[in-house]
């Protein structure tokens, strides 16, 4: 169709028209894209702003997205922002909203080549501590000298 709205015909001189005015437009396009800035930004920078921006979300009632925005901390590869969250749901619904994030970090971070990948790791889970015993052994975990502690001082669980 062309922009009056009529059908045209692929063999027609309206037709060849057509088409320059669409690569004219694209070319355009593409002119625009390449004066678009590319600063480089690192890691702490995006952390500080994705952390900013969840907070405004928290803060204009969108808890949704800024809850999987917390879930992890994003990591960063070139310019290409990685977030693992715990299911496909979770993902489709985070990449609905994450239009407004990626425009808010181009623009803070002056750079238009941030993507956002979003990958899904279902083996991710809690475990929770209940018992002392569990609890000790998930203290133990995180710090081995602790066993070594609890045996110098003859200590109980």
């Amino acid at each position: 169709m062309n922009p009056t709205g009529t059908k045209v015909s692929a063999f027609s001189l309206a037709s060849i028209k057509a088409k320059k005015e669409l690569e004219a437009q694209q070319q355009h396009l593409q002119k625009y894209n390449e004066e678009l800035p590319s600063e480089t930004f690192n890691e702490t920078d995006m952390l500080l702003l994705w952390n900013k921006f969840a907070q405004k979300m928290t803060d204009s009632g969108k808890r949704l997205l800024a809850t999987y925005m917390q879930m992890n901390d994003p990591t960063l590869n070139g310019t290409t922002i990685t977030l693992e969250l715990p299911n496909q749901s979770t993902r489709e619904e985070f990449l609905t909203g994450c239009n407004e994030l990626l425009g808010y970090l181009r623009g803070k971070l002056h750079n238009h080549d941030i993507t956002i990948e979003v990958v899904v790791n279902e083996t991710v889970e809690n475990k929770y501590a209940f018992t002392p015993q569990e609890k000790f052994e998930r203290l133990k975990q995180l710090n081995p000298n602790l066993d070594l502690l609890r045996k110098t001082f003859d200590l109980d669980v």
